[in-house]
């Protein structure tokens, strides 16, 4: 297991760096040179990033529609209660309900103002492979300030299907927007429920692949963001997104989303699948 190894001086002061970094946020866009530099990398890895590197000069990440660059970390202000009837994306609901034993009970419910009737669905996670022909098989992750947490969070591409769409549409149009790359749906999730206990939100994860030619993958390609939208990219290998979310996850003001981390862990614990007769 990962979480179980020894860590070598020179992680460390990788680690420490990697940290000083996320904690700096200077910029919306993702230097893969720093990258290089406070990673623990393969010699496969290392290569793909190093590539990433040399290619900033010749393909900076860029936005194509934020009106103005991140000049400061943002803050709340203030917080206070607002009435559904202002509310624009979210109302609340009280459901009156009765259970398993006959008892009449009630249940407070947040729900979104935009589920798409067409769909069916409120939202897509894009779950991404990025495949090159000599680099080892990556991801990209996205981190964005969310201010509910009142912290920058660590996720997969995601977002709201529109009417008229369908879940592999909006996830298409969706990674073009946020990642700059074209992407070819994999496999599309039934309905996922979003935060049952809370929420009647629901989602889709749809996997998708990036196939890139061996000239392609040198530098990220421009973002299609709309105004107010500030999300930093990040390249990580496959083979070490749980070890890097874990990492990330320990970062002040920093959050790992669920659904992601669930992946990774998934994917982390598979490797014991021996152990359990899997």
């Amino acid at each position: 297991m990962r979480g179980l190894h020894f860590v070598s001086p020179a992680w460390i002061r990788a680690t420490t760096a990697t940290r000083a970094n996320i904690r700096s946020r200077r910029s919306p866009s993702f230097d893969f040179s720093r990258l290089l530099s406070t990673t623990t990398t393969t010699p496969s890895s290392r290569s793909t990033i190093t590539n990433l590197a040399k290619a900033k000069t010749k393909t900076t990440p860029t936005t194509a529609k934020m009106s103005r660059p991140k000049t400061q970390e943002p803050a709340i202000t203030s917080t206070t209660e607002l009435a559904t009837s202002e509310a624009r994306w979210i109302t609340l609901r009280k459901v009156s309900y009765t259970d398993q034993t006959g008892a009449a009970r009630t249940w407070e419910v947040a729900s979104r103002k935009t589920r798409a009737a067409s769909a069916g669905v409120d939202a897509v996670a894009m779950g991404n492979v990025i495949l090159h022909p000599s680099r080892p098989a990556a991801t990209v992750l996205v981190i964005q300030y969310r201010p509910p947490l009142d912290a920058y969070t660590i996720e997969w591409p995601a977002g709201l299907v529109d009417e008229g769409e369908t879940a592999e549409g909006a996830a298409v149009r969706e990674f073009k927007e946020e990642i700059g790359w074209d992407c070819e749906v994999v496999s599309v999730s039934p309905v996922q429920a979003a935060d049952p206990g809370l929420s009647d939100a629901n989602m889709k994860l749809v996997m998708v692949e990036v196939k890139l030619g061996e000239e392609e993958g040198e530098g990220l390609p421009v973002q299609r963001l709309e105004d107010g939208e500030h999300i930093q990219r990040v390249v990580v290998p496959l083979a070490e997104l749980y070890a890097r979310l874990v990492d990330y996850s320990k970062q002040e003001r920093t959050v790992v989303a669920a659904k992601l981390f669930h992946f990774a862990a998934g994917m982390e614990f598979a490797k014991q699948g021996a152990k359990y007769g899997l």
